[in-house]
């Protein structure tokens, strides 16, 4: 998929090669190719988007998200955008919008539309929902992920840079870990939770989803701050990164694989623990208190402030409710959860948080598999309640011990499937989280690279992008802005130079890893360079850009449209 980043369309604004305007009328055309995703509740139109369009013209161009589009989980509330909490009967237009989402439209970001969700964010599949199972971005036959299903897969199809999700349990994490996503959720308090519709009020968290740690950190300087709207909203630092001196993971034997490829989600886990090796000193724990915890979220009495939320309305509206949402929520009818036992149960968590306190300290971070597996869709339809547990094993425990947590890409499986790892830490130790990210991801994050010449396949230089761990990618062309010249060098070699007057060239996209930039920069010779190139879709990618004072000399290929075509043709005179 063609990932759209907040770098990009920052870079694109600047040098004049997009507008926000171009950006969203893309958007809008994507969303309904996309449209059996069942990705949107409330779609992009230019109807609803415009006014925010309108306003960025009383907004800085230097606003840190000036002209970004987001999507918005529709669980949270945008002035003149239904609310439905995927339940057409809950259904209303809010009188006002939800903090969080002010305060990234004030940075001059845009929102676009609003997702689906598993109904009233209770779930972790993507399946439930009235309004379409949410299908992977990748493998249309899986599981997306919830509840924050459709805000994950907006971001992976490329929609949007980024998008906000909700987690209780873990609902903004698990889609993230299925993408290959960045899914950060922070301390209780720090994002507030104004606007948004309860699942859980005193646990609950907004979120957000991004390709980057860089995006994900600009996210949050926006949003981050106390809301006096909110009664649950803290004062929290400001966002910064340190490294973790001690990595605690679990007992091998307390982990359990499960589902499809379970095989290869316990390799992936397997090599993840080798890489923290050379991060920093690793231990392990026994995580059957996390476990417990986990298991009073719904099995308990604490399931009751769910019903809290929402159970005059499903009392009101059974039939409006999708059925295994209601089947979730009304086991806060159990006549054994009465106030007695709630307050038991609280209790107990406050010792487990205790006991996690003083093994967790504020130089460590916890570390577990996002998920241990993934379902297809149809499996989840035939067995919804245990398959969605299964999701949640290892993300259940989190806001409920007050803790924060990081869920970041950590390679693929044996079978290309995402796999992914979270980093958790105290509430008060955010950095360690975003430090430990950081150093684990830093050789997974990669750059989208053009050649145009002596590095595409076939040619002498492809051995550099094989030395580089650069992955061939596709072939395409640039936007109709460039000219292609023979260099008069030995060997001879193409020079690709930006001219309004200019064509369409060919070239190939690469993916780099971002850590190998610097040495392969380091082997281009003057007067070529790495820029900008816009191709011809829109997208802007890195790749080879000639010195235009360097072609005066030169022979202009630009006619044969391609370095390739060119050559052949050479081959068949000689």
């Amino acid at each position: 998929m063609r990932k759209m980043t907040i770098e990009q369309l920052t870079c694109a604004y600047r040098e004049g090669r997009s507008t926000p305007e171009d950006v969203i009328t893309e958007l809008i055309a994507k969303s309904e190719e996309t449209s059996d995703y069942n990705v949107w509740i409330t779609p992009p139109t230019l109807e609803r988007i415009k006014p925010f369009l309108q306003q960025l013209a009383y907004i800085s161009k230097d606003a840190p998200l000036w002209g970004i589009p987001f999507a918005v989980k529709d669980n949270m509330d945008v002035l003149s955008f239904r609310t439905t909490a995927g339940c057409e009967a809950y259904a209303y237009f809010p009188d006002e919008t939800a903090t969080t989402i002010q305060r990234l439209i004030n940075a001059g970001a845009i929102p676009v539309g609003k997702t689906n969700l598993d109904q009233f964010a209770t779930g972790l599949v993507g399946t439930r929902s009235p309004y379409g199972e949410t299908k992977h971005a990748y493998e249309p036959d899986y599981i997306s992920g919830g509840s924050s299903s459709g805000s994950a897969v907006a971001v992976a199809l490329g929609l949007v840079p980024f998008a906000l999700g909700t987690d209780t349990a873990g609902s903004g994490r698990v889609p993230a870990s299925l993408h290959g996503l960045y899914g950060f959720k922070p301390s209780l308090g720090a994002w507030s939770t104004a606007g948004v519709v309860p699942a859980c009020e005193s646990i609950d968290c907004v979120t957000v989803f991004t390709h980057t740690i860089k995006e994900m950190k600009q996210v949050d300087a926006v949003v981050r701050g106390f809301d006096v709207k909110d009664p649950y909203s803290k004062n929290h630092l400001p966002l910064k990164s340190s490294a973790p001196t001690r990595y605690l993971v679990p007992e091998e034997e307390s982990l359990m694989f499960f589902g499809l490829d379970k095989h290869g989600f316990k390799q992936s886990w397997a090599d993840a623990v080798q890489k923290l090796r050379h991060l920093g000193k690793v231990e392990t724990f026994d995580p059957a208190q996390l476990f417990e915890a986990s298991a009073l979220l719904y099995e308990g009495p604490l399931v009751a402030e769910r019903w809290a939320a929402v159970g005059d309305f499903i009392d009101e509206h059974p039939e409006d409710v999708f059925p295994v949402t209601k089947q979730v929520i009304e086991t806060a009818k159990n006549p054994q959860f009465d106030a007695a036992h709630l307050f038991s149960a609280q209790h107990r968590l406050q010792a487990i948080k205790r006991q996690v306190e003083r093994v967790l300290d504020e130089e460590s971070v916890l570390v577990m598999p996002t998920n241990g597996g993934t379902y297809s869709r149809e499996q989840v339809r035939e067995d919804p309640i245990h398959t969605n547990s299964q999701m949640g094993l290892y993300t259940n425990h989190c806001n409920l011990l007050d803790l924060c947590a990081l869920a970041a890409p950590a390679g693929k499986t044996t079978n290309d499937f995402p796999f992914g790892i979270s980093f958790f830490a105290l509430h008060h130790c955010e950095d360690l989280i975003v430090g430990a990210a950081e150093a684990f991801t830093t050789n997974n994050e990669s750059t989208h690279i053009a050649v145009c010449g002596l590095h595409m396949q076939g040619f002498p230089l492809e051995w550099q992008m094989h030395a580089h761990q650069a992955k061939f990618i596709e072939t395409t062309r640039t936007a109709p802005t460039y000219r292609l010249y023979q260099l008069p060098t030995d060997p001879a070699k193409p020079g690709l130079v930006r001219e309004e007057s200019g064509e369409s060239i060919e070239v190939e996209v690469w993916e780099m890893p971002t850590n190998q930039i610097g040495s392969f920069l380091s082997m281009i010779p003057a007067p070529l360079g790495l820029g900008t190139i816009q191709l011809v879709d829109g997208r802007t990618v890195v790749g080879f850009l000639c010195e235009a004072n360097a072609v005066e000399h030169a022979t202009d290929l630009t006619a044969y449209g391609s370095w390739r075509t060119y050559r052949e043709a050479q081959k068949v005179k000689g």
